[in-house]
């Protein structure tokens, strides 16, 4: 059983519009074998669940009582504590004009991520969707990959705006 626990706050990160995923990368990666990640957060980092799970640790996660979450994530046993990334397709040149467009751009985790996914299961295989967002989907790119979409995504020559175009049930034919 795990009894030591690294302690991580990305509350601040959060709160100043950041956003934390490399940092929580970080810190899992600074992790010795059989200690957990005691992470503070905003919100319940749902889309986080699945990512480390993937690398291998279990979850608990409690409310705060000022709204908050604290989050334990432990090693599970034997778990290999690495996982592929989810890949961007190789060349979009080929693929549709988008049939839906998304600006997610005002909205606060997990909403983008959560409006995306409900607008790809409304759509048809082959077919693309276009998503504006205000950063770096991280949690959202092994979702797609997990369901079978092929993306490209890049940041606006802004800097503020990263855009992403999802090609539904296209990552086995972009693989081939």
């Amino acid at each position: 059983m795990t009894s030591a626990f690294l302690e991580l706050d990305v509350r601040p990160t959060l709160r100043n519009g950041g956003e934390p995923f490399q940092e929580i990368m970080q810190a899992i990666a600074s992790l010795v074998p059989g200690q957990g990640l005691k992470l503070y957060a905003t919100f319940k980092p749902v889309p986080l669940f699945s990512v480390l799970k993937s690398k291998g640790f279990s979850n608990e996660a409690r409310e705060l009582d000022n709204g908050d979450w604290e989050v334990l994530f432990l090693p599970t046993e034997g778990a290999a504590h690495t996982a592929p990334a989810a890949a961007p397709a190789a060349d979009s040149a080929a693929w549709p004009a988008p049939m839906q467009e998304l600006d997610n751009r005002d909205l606060d985790p997990p909403e983008p991520m959560v409006r995306t996914l409900a607008a790809t299961e409304a759509m048809q295989q082959g077919e693309v969707l276009c998503a504006l967002l205000c950063r770096e989907p991280v949690f959202l790119l092994p979702e797609l990959a997990k369901r079978g979409h092929a993306w490209r995504g890049a940041f606006e020559p802004d800097g503020t705006t990263y855009k992403i175009l999802i090609r539904i049930g296209a990552a086995d034919r972009e693989a081939a």
